[in-house]
């Protein structure tokens, strides 16, 4: 098996799938592009599938804050997450938006959105 997979995300877009083996002697040389400013993940996992990702602390330390905060957004993805790994039929905008705890007749605030031309 190669050591190197090319993988096909659903987008369209490609990556490159170490395996796990082949992964594990590059740690080294990843920690040292990391504190040199790179942040280029090592994706990695077995039969060329994706199943690991190693990334700079700085950009874990930044999606954890981008996907924490006090607006619900927590269990917002825990929905999300639930739905990903059980697959429906489609859900009607109103049903998701009362699973959200969000009332689709309130105005939206857009004030911080640019204005059209």
């Amino acid at each position: 098996m190669d050591a190197e997979t090319e993988y096909l995300l659903p987008g369209g877009e490609r990556v490159w799938v170490l395996n796990t083996t082949e992964a594990s002697k590059h740690l080294p040389n990843l920690l040292t592009l990391f504190r040199s400013g790179e942040t280029e993940p090592l994706i990695f996992g077995d039969a060329g599938q994706p199943e690991g990702v190693v990334i700079p602390f700085e950009v874990w330390r930044a999606l954890e804050a981008a996907t924490t905060d006090e607006n619900g957004f927590d269990s917002s993805y825990s929905v999300l997450r639930h739905r990903l790994a059980h697959p429906q039929p489609s859900v009607p905008i109103e049903q998701v938006a009362a699973d959200l705890g969000l009332d689709l007749s309130e105005p939206v605030d857009d004030s911080d959105l640019p204005k059209p031309q």
